[in-house]
């Protein structure tokens, strides 16, 4: 995902964790100024957020972005509900799409992309606890393989 222009704010690591991504897409995010600074500063946490579709409109919920230490009157709550912001063809497209199959919409990471803050978003399909220890498997006899190779070309 690494371009020209983008820098990574945070990525939310339980996400691949939990959940099978099958698709990903990029949204814009509705913020307030303070917010702006505060993700600047990285105090952003992506961990139990998900996103809903209400009335056409995306939103993002239980993201929490920590007030702006020299904010004071204008910081707002830190767990408030956010619009996404992307075209209404494509909410339509994923409204049925979540309907239809049963999945869910998690926010993965959180980028600027030149000035403008962009969310990550991926259309998942929950993990089973069977298909988690798969997974774990699989990470560590890649990085055995990895290691005996490192070995034997010292």
């Amino acid at each position: 995902m690494k371009q020209p222009g983008t820098k990574t704010i945070t990525e939310n690591r339980k996400a691949r964790h939990d959940y099978f991504v099958l698709e990903t897409f990029e949204a814009g995010i509705e913020l307030v100024g303070t917010e702006v600074k505060s993700i600047r500063q990285g105090t952003v946490n992506l961990k139990d957020s998900w996103c809903t579709i209400d009335d056409g409109e995306l939103w993002i919920r239980g993201m929490h972005i920590s007030p702006y230490e020299k904010g004071n009157l204008f910081n707002r709550d830190p767990l408030r509900v956010r619009r996404l912001l992307m075209h209404k063809r494509e909410i339509l497209k994923l409204f049925g799409t979540l309907k239809q199959q049963g999945l869910t919409l998690i926010p993965l990471s959180l980028y600027f992309r030149d000035s403008k803050v962009k969310v990550q978003l991926g259309l998942c399909k929950g993990k089973k606890l069977y298909d988690k220890r798969e997974s774990a498997a699989i990470r560590s006899a890649n990085r055995e393989i990895d290691r005996t190779i490192k070995s034997k070309n010292q």
